[in-house]
């Protein structure tokens, strides 16, 4: 049996695995990302690759990462968060360098991929995907296909404007939704809280280094666990924008079901709680329509490379 391999490309590391047709991870590998991008980079992924496929016989690789992706899925038009690494045609670079057929695909995409065929949404024909971390990106999949739009860039969900003229974002638009609702939003509602209220948030602050500069999102979710006031309150405030934007969205799209995942859906329920109850009270026509299930991912940090293996393999 041929097996592919899938890798996500992040910006501190590259991870990569041998999947098989039931979306199992047989092997794994991984290397920092290189710093300057760009060669250096797409050189690191044959690398990863040609060890992984040292180790079994391999029909094809999918590679993703975050950034716009060309819609026959073999240019990385633009990366945020990645040197060196915009209009690059990495179909035709990788595919000389390791020699097999290679896909290229959008990190959230590629997450919402495998959560549909093998995690959280596999009973589902329709579901979307939030991946909620520094920012927030997206994933749909209706009817058993990966839906991209147009120009490759659907589902593009950190940047849907929820606050006119509200807190500029890195995309240079102002009030985009990962402003309210992703980790770093998260970190914004602590500081803010205790910057009102410091007295009540010196528990909080212990956690840290004593300073609102020192807190991180690690920390807050600790002492959320432990019943901390202030780190509750936040996550609560974060819940309340991500259940607002998931009912806009339930409008839009009508999934069965959203699937949360990303480094914020490691609190559980007490981030998935205050999302829910968001999204029962915002959902327009309140009581009068279903709305979707909201659920946890259940893939972790390999969601990625077993989705863009898959997808490598159609």
């Amino acid at each position: 049996m041929a097996y592919t391999i899938g890798i996500d490309v992040g910006g501190t590391k590259v991870l990569g695995g041998v999947v098989d047709e039931q979306g199992r991870v047989l092997a794994s590998a991984r290397k920092e990302t290189p710093r300057q991008g760009g060669s250096a980079l797409t050189q690191t992924i044959a690398d990863l690759a040609r060890e992984l496929m040292s180790q079994h016989d391999i029909s094809s690789v999918g590679v993703c990462a975050a950034g716009f992706v060309s819609s026959d899925r073999k240019t990385m038009l633009a990366t945020p968060n990645i040197a060196d690494w915009n209009g690059v045609d990495l179909d035709r670079e990788l595919t000389g360098l390791i020699g097999l057929p290679v896909i290229i695909e959008n990190d959230a995409n590629a997450a919402a991929w495998g959560e549909a065929k093998f995690g959280a949404g596999r009973s589902h024909e329709h579901i979307m995907m939030l991946t909620v971390g520094t920012g927030i990106g997206g994933g749909i999949v209706m009817n058993g296909s990966l839906y991209r739009g147009t120009f490759g860039i659907a589902a593009e969900f950190g940047h849907m404007r929820v606050v006119p003229e509200g807190h500029l974002c890195g995309c240079g638009g102002r009030g985009c939704f990962e402003q309210y609702a992703s980790g770093n939003a998260l970190l914004r509602h602590a500081r803010e809280a205790v910057n009102a209220s410091p007295e009540i948030a010196r528990n909080l602050l212990s956690r840290g280094d004593g300073t609102v500069a020192g807190l991180t999102g690690s920390i807050i979710m600790e002492a959320a666990r432990n019943g901390d006031s202030v780190a509750l309150a936040a996550f609560h405030t974060t819940g309340q924008w991500l259940g607002s934007g998931i009912a806009t969205l339930s409008v839009l799209l009508d999934p069965s079901c959203v699937v949360i995942g990303g480094g914020v859906i490691e609190a559980g329920e007490i981030l998935l709680a205050p999302t829910r109850q968001a999204l029962v009270r915002m959902m327009p026509f309140a009581g009068k329509l279903a709305y979707p299930q909201i659920i946890a991912a259940e893939l972790g940090i390999e969601a990625g490379l077993i989705g863009v293996s898959d997808l490598a393999r159609l």
